[in-house]
């Protein structure tokens, strides 16, 4: 197996698959991932490097769907099953396919299975620090202006609103999940940077509430 040649491969694949996706789950967002997958890799050598990386080309295959079905579908698992497909066609022995595959299935925060063996977990990892700091308040917002969803809203008109709706704001999304992800990392230094990274995001809001007045 050229492990090289396959993550070239793997890339190309995904950029296929995500070529209709927003800019929250584009390959741009898959490329932030990855980086920071190698961050967590250097710090947890015992790691299979090459599941991590191949994991995490392949882990939002299946978002555009979930996408178009306003979260009816969960990507997770659905392109766990997607990946499988592509790599059974690949020269990966059958036990690297098989981890590759759960850790997609298992990356997600709503999803119903949770990261076991640590290449899960720092793919679990590396993708939630995405969406914390500078860049997950800007992919928030990228997400709440596709939604057509307000510039921000109480904590009350947040919390009693509906996915997908004019409610579904930036701040929605930090109440409901971003500011939940520090206490779910997996890893010792991912749980590091998600403790800098919501530190500025609880600032941000903060100083949204005061300019916008709520």
């Amino acid at each position: 197996m050229n492990e090289q040649l396959e993550l070239v491969a793997a890339q190309q694949f995904a950029a296929e698959k995500l070529g209709g996706s927003g800019g929250c789950h584009d390959l741009d967002h898959t490329k932030r991932v990855l980086a920071n997958a190698e961050s967590l890799l250097a710090e947890t050598p015992q790691a299979d490097a090459f599941c991590v990386k191949m994991a995490v080309w392949l882990h939002d295959i299946a978002r555009p769907l979930e996408d178009v079905e306003n979260g009816k579908v969960c990507h997770a698992q659905l392109g766990a099953r997607l990946a499988s497909e592509y790599l059974s066609g690949r020269d990966i022995p059958e036990n690297t396919r098989e981890a590759i595959c759960r850790a997609i299935e298992r990356h997600r925060f709503r999803g119903k299975f949770y990261p076991e063996a640590i290449e899960e977990k720092i793919v679990f990892d590396a993708d939630k620090l995405d969406s914390l700091g500078a860049v997950g308040i800007g992919r928030a917002f990228l997400f709440a202006g596709k939604c057509g969803a307000r510039l921000h809203n109480t904590k009350e008109e947040a919390l009693s609103s509906e996915a997908y709706s004019i409610e579904d704001t930036a701040y929605r999304e930090y109440l409901v999940k971003l500011h939940r992800l520090v206490d779910v990392m997996q890893t010792a230094p991912a749980r590091r940077i998600a403790q800098e990274r919501s530190k500025f995001m609880q600032e941000f809001f903060r100083q949204l509430d005061l300019e916008t007045g709520l």
